[in-house]
């Protein structure tokens, strides 16, 4: 069973065991008698190759690598990944041997699946897609129906799949054709997040553009950890970003991300921007590369003494003189390159805050066009001043043409007003006072009564200890003897 198959069958719930044959048989005949069973097939088919391209199983040609030998490591010691197709199925005979069930045989409907999808806009010839611009804006579709993989057309097309055998159709499935088809879904995916990768941390606008070669490997893992896209999926993802989305500038050799501010577009010193990125970044591969080599020579050097062989460790140490002489080339030139590419960096910054000043010397300008200079503001204030006079001078006119009133009356009614208030507060105060005296009155009352109460209750405990103590002094005889 391959790789494909086996992802598909453990990671899709659409192939469940129960489902293989409904899946494998040919489906096509179905499209009119029970179009709900149809398009559940093709939905369950369309989203597992789907899927399984996002994780690089659908590449006939490239083949995953699980295994971290020594030998399948890179320079630096990381394990290496083998390209494959994200972005692009190929369908020809390699295709339906990998989706190929002992118990089952081959898919037979799998053409009238890469129909419907053509149909929709969700897989497009990759012929067709680089030669028509407008090919992903002809009409609305979508990649997926999410409802027909819903349970109730699960069941319906089970409930029907009987009749549909009984009635049957002249429709059969279409052949495969030979082609390469570009997965829209995928497609827009890795699109944004090679967008959200590019802008989301840039704190310089040098860290917006790539050579192509920078370009492939910044974004080689972009879907899957495990595996790189293919040279094929790179050109279709720069056309798409470049073409569908504008979010890129590219003329084959340099890529430059969209900023927030300005549309890309190619420059002579984008280009040489690039190409030192890109000269940095081999020049430190190669620096990484030989101090690994270094350090094995010395390792190769320490074996040999350990065991007497004084000529190989001569040779390794001799070998290891010529390494570190070419790495401390390396390192000097790696040196100079960085601080090209710091002044770059610096002179760049340099033209952004000259582009903001010259902006605001503008802006500052129209400012002072509009008002006129500072003659013509002291002019306004001047008539201002002359306008508020004109004012203050009606005002007293105004006030001498008001009648007089004699301040003496004020005086008498404000101080009648105010006695007025003062014995308002003094009846209050008293108010106050007599009904705190009724309450402390009616509170001593209250206290000697219960005091009175008290009084009396003592007196009644008083003489019934007496009555007791007397008849408990008398005895039995002495009223016989009284007698």
């Amino acid at each position: 069973m391959s790789e494909l198959l086996t992802y598909i069958l453990n990671n899709e719930d659409a192939f469940r065991r129960n489902r293989l044959p409904s899946l494998y048989s040919d489906f096509a005949l179905q499209k009119k008698t029970n179009p709900d069973g149809y398009a559940v097939n093709v939905a369950a088919w369309e989203q597992a190759l789907n899927r399984a391209a996002k994780r690089g199983y659908t590449s006939s040609r490239g083949v995953r690598v699980r295994s971290e030998s020594t030998s399948q490591r890179n320079g630096n010691g990381a394990p290496r990944r083998k390209k494959t197709h994200h972005l692009i199925l190929r369908t020809d005979e390699s295709l339906l041997r990998d989706l190929e069930l002992p118990e089952w045989g081959r898919p037979v409907a799998l053409g009238a699946v890469f129909v419907e999808a053509m149909s929709k806009r969700s897989m497009i010839p990759l012929s067709v897609y680089k030669t028509d611009p407008g090919c992903l804006r002809k009409r609305q579709w979508t990649v997926l129906d999410p409802s027909a993989l819903s349970p109730w057309n699960v069941m319906s097309w089970g409930a029907r799949q009987l009749k549909s055998m009984v009635v049957g159709s002249d429709e059969s499935a279409p052949r495969i054709q030979v082609q390469e088809l570009v997965l829209v879904e995928n497609l827009q995916e890795a699109a944004d997040l090679a967008i959200k990768k590019a802008t989301g941390g840039t704190s310089s606008k040098l860290d917006l553009i790539y050579s192509r070669e920078s370009f492939v490997e910044t974004f080689a893992t972009i879907l899957d950890d495990t595996t790189e896209l293919s040279d094929s999926d790179f050109d279709v993802l720069l056309v798409y970003l470049s073409r569908d989305c504008g979010a890129i500038a590219y003329d084959g050799k340099t890529v430059k991300f969209k900023s927030a501010d300005e549309h890309p577009q190619i420059t002579q010193q984008d280009g040489t921007i690039a190409s030192i990125k890109t000269l940095v970044s081999t020049i430190s591969k190669q620096v990484s590369d030989l101090e690994a080599k270094i350090e094995g020579l010395n390792a190769t050097a320490k074996a040999a003494l350990a065991n007497k062989n004084r000529i190989s460790a001569l040779a390794a140490i001799k070998s290891k003189k010529m390494v570190e002489h070419n790495l401390q080339q390396r390192l000097n030139t790696l040196s100079q390159l960085e601080e090209v590419y710091s002044r770059i960096e610096q002179a760049v910054g340099q033209v952004e805050i000259v582009q903001v000043m010259e902006a605001s010397t503008g802006v500052l300008r129209g400012l002072h066009a509009q008002t006129g200079g500072a003659q013509r503001v002291e002019d306004v204030v001047e008539e201002l001043r002359e306008e508020m006079s004109k004012v203050d001078e009606i005002g007293s006119i105004m006030n001498e043409a008001a009648p007089v009133i004699d301040d003496g009356e004020i005086d008498d009614e404000l101080e009648a007003l105010e006695k007025s208030d003062q014995k308002a507060k003094e009846d209050a105060e008293a108010e106050e006072t007599r009904r705190k005296l009724a309450e402390l009155d009616s509170i001593k009352q209250a206290s000697d009564e219960a005091v009175r109460q008290a009084q009396a209750g003592k007196d009644v405990d008083l003489e019934l200890a007496e009555s007791i103590g007397r008849l408990s002094n008398m005895s039995v005889e002495d009223p016989l003897s009284a007698k």
